[in-house]
């Protein structure tokens, strides 16, 4: 790669930084395997696949063979799997804001990449506890789902996609379209069947429409919210900003002592029925991590799981 292509760190998405992600899953796997043991120190894993369907797809590197759908194979000319599960079975649909105005930051990272990260690590942490993952990114053209992975083997595909996705959304720069989260979550509402859905994004030109369609998620699935924020809009420092939208420019003013006002989102999330997680853009992957366990935990040990 030539050094006029190489990736920025914290403006572009770095799928290798994705996949190394999967050690901070590692480790806190580890602790919680070793709090939970059960009596007499034999870890007990459940047998067998499930008997329920969730859906069957193109055939992809790194799928069991066992898994191989003859008929669907037959009908199509074409490789497919048919994937199950239990009533058991943890399953999250991940979506990433990747909309302009995500694409922005003052500190480590855009708040689009800390976006992806936080969604990546938390995706890890279900995929090793032996569950089903969807990833999904919302751009111009509004939201898209790029499938679900069953184990290790089958995420890295998805990361492909991800960063993929991104790097449009970098290509299309401000100018691009800015569909309203209300209309991209109303697209995923259908996706996954009753899989907890995770958004992670800064709530950005959420729509008219936006506190219906998560009330009506929120009471028929799991949904969490990982509200990213940059440090710049958490705690500014004093100083005169240059700034331009999409409807005017100019100079911002900070004063000394000045203070944002209390961000209300996250109990207005909550209100609607959502989880819900302020991310500091401008910390480190592992700084954030041990908040999304909790998040984690929350949702599937003995809560909703």
């Amino acid at each position: 790669m030539s050094a006029s292509e190489a990736l920025v760190p914290g403006v572009d998405l770095d799928v290798e930084s994705l996949m190394r992600l999967r050690l901070l899953s590692a480790r806190s796997g580890a602790r919680r395997a070793a709090a939970a043991a059960p009596l007499g120190g034999v870890a007990r894993r459940r047998r067998g696949r499930g008997a329920e369907t969730y859906d069957v797809r193109p055939w992809s590197d790194g799928d069991d063979m066992r898994s191989l759908d003859r008929n669907v194979t037959a009908r199509t000319g074409a490789p497919h799997v048919r994937t199950f599960h239990d009533e058991r079975e943890r399953s999250v649909l991940f979506v990433v804001d990747f909309r302009a105005p995500m694409l922005f930051g003052t500190r480590r990272a855009f708040r689009s990449v800390a976006a992806a990260e936080a969604a990546v690590a938390s995706a890890w942490r279900v995929i090793d506890s032996q569950g089903r993952v969807g990833l999904a990114a919302i751009g111009s053209a509004g939201a898209r789902c790029f499938g679900f992975a069953v184990g290790a083997r089958s995420f890295p595909p998805l990361l492909v996609a991800l960063a993929e996705a991104h790097r449009i959304a970098l290509a299309e720069g401000a100018e691009a379209a800015e569909p309203s989260l209300a209309a991209a979550l109303e697209e995923m509402e259908s996706v996954g069947g009753t899989s907890a859905l995770t958004l992670a994004s800064a709530l950005d030109s959420p729509g008219e429409a936006f506190d219906v369609i998560a009330t009506r998620i929120a009471r028929r699935r799991d949904l969490s919210v990982l509200l990213v924020a940059d440090r710049f809009e958490l705690a500014p420092s004093p100083g005169l900003y240059p700034f331009r939208t999409r409807m005017e420019e100019g100079l911002l003013r900070i004063a000394h002592g000045a203070r944002t006002a209390p961000d209300e989102r996250l109990a207005r999330l909550r209100r609607l029925g959502a989880r819900a997680l302020e991310i500091d853009a401008g910390l480190d992957a592992e700084t954030v991590a041990p908040l999304l366990e909790r998040l984690d935990m929350e949702r599937f040990d003995g809560r909703s799981f």
